[in-house]
């Protein structure tokens, strides 16, 4: 059975007491699962379909037909309909639909005006339309879905790669140190932005092209704060016993130097995942991101100042998203580095 150290427990229990960091937690977690689920409350396939005796689910499965309930076409089920014929034939069969029956890449045009449509309730257009005709809250939800984990991958890969480096540097010093610093060096001297509009000119970038791409600059910043309380730690005594009593250099770096320069770590942790959030919302905007269709925070964000007068929905429903969410990321940092700082929990005899 797994069980937590007393520290641990303590400072688990100093993280709930640091309430707007806590709720903002719960809050986040909520919020990316319900992203997870989107599908389950926005989306243009059905949750259930009951047709002639037997359920369908169209909404994890294949493309139904239309023909498969009598619709007279090989295309795919349009449900919204379907369950308006549903209703007038009065035979029990039903279907029944998300909460937004829209999916994000789906044009929806009234007949004698064009978009962008304004909320409305009756056709479950809540935060209305942009300028296509796509419902504006799917592509917020879908959107965020892909911001939430392009940062969370980036912040895994670049601590992974930065913070490693940062300790070897840091303990090792000598040449290792001086390699790496040209290195790092040469790297910072790459403008970034001409880099991403040289490779965008050459393919179009996805998401996992645009992650190598940030992965591949976003690096450099934490090695340098981890090769500075590396250098500060590797002098105390409890590592200079550590190699009297014949420690490798693996288990000191790993076992001791580590956990007393996590405080420095996770002080970084929400400005990365801010920074990842913000950064493939500007490469959108700025048209480098990712490909339209795809649901983006940016691409609604371009929309917002093109039709502020015409559509201001879309303008304050993105950047009110981007704003609580940023807002949430900072409050869940500050009580990460609160609750972990190893300072809270040291004592000098």
């Amino acid at each position: 059975m797994f069980k937590l150290n007393p520290l641990t427990i303590e400072q688990l229990k100093r993280f709930k007491s640091i309430k707007r960091g806590y709720y903002s937690f719960l809050i986040l977690c909520f919020l990316i699962l319900f992203s997870l689920l989107g599908e389950l409350f926005v989306n243009n396939r059905a949750l259930i379909v009951y047709y002639n005796k037997k359920f369908y689910f169209p909404t994890y499965t294949n493309m139904i037909p239309g023909t498969v309930f009598g619709l007279g076409y090989e295309y795919e089920t349009n449900y919204r309909e379907l369950q308006k014929i549903f209703k007038q034939d009065s035979q029990g069969n039903f279907v029944i639909m998300p909460l937004v029956p829209y999916d994000p890449f789906e044009t929806d045009k009234l007949d004698g005006s064009y978009p962008p449509f304004p909320p409305s309730i009756e056709k479950k257009h809540y935060l209305g339309t942009d300028k296509t005709g796509r419902d504006v809250l799917a592509r917020l939800l879908y959107g965020f879905r892909i911001a939430i984990f392009f940062s969370l991958l980036l912040l895994i890969f670049e601590y992974a790669i930065g913070i490693t480096i940062g300790l070897l540097m840091g303990y090792l010093g000598g040449r290792f140190d001086l390699f790496f610093q040209r290195i790092i060096e040469i790297w910072n001297n790459i403008p970034f932005l001409y880099a991403i509009i040289i490779i965008a000119s050459i393919v179009i970038p996805n998401f996992f092209s645009l992650l190598g791409i940030m992965i591949f600059f976003g690096w450099i910043g934490i090695t340098w704060y981890v090769r500075t309380a590396t250098y500060r730690e590797r002098e105390r005594e409890y590592v200079l016993a550590a190699k009297v009593l014949g420690a490798s250099t693996a288990r000191i770096i790993i076992s001791h130097i580590l956990p007393n320069i996590l405080s420095v770590i996770i002080t970084f942790v929400p400005f990365t995942i801010a920074g990842g959030i913000t950064a493939l919302t500007a490469l959108d905007y700025l048209g480098f991101g990712l490909a339209p269709p795809t649901p983006s925070w940016g691409q609604l964000l371009s929309e917002a100042t093109e039709f502020h007068v015409k559509a201001p929905w879309i303008g304050i429903s993105v950047i009110s998203s981007l704003v609580v969410i940023l807002t949430m990321v900072t409050f869940i940092g500050e009580a990460v580095r609160e609750a972990f700082d190893p300072k809270m929990y040291t004592t000098y005899e």
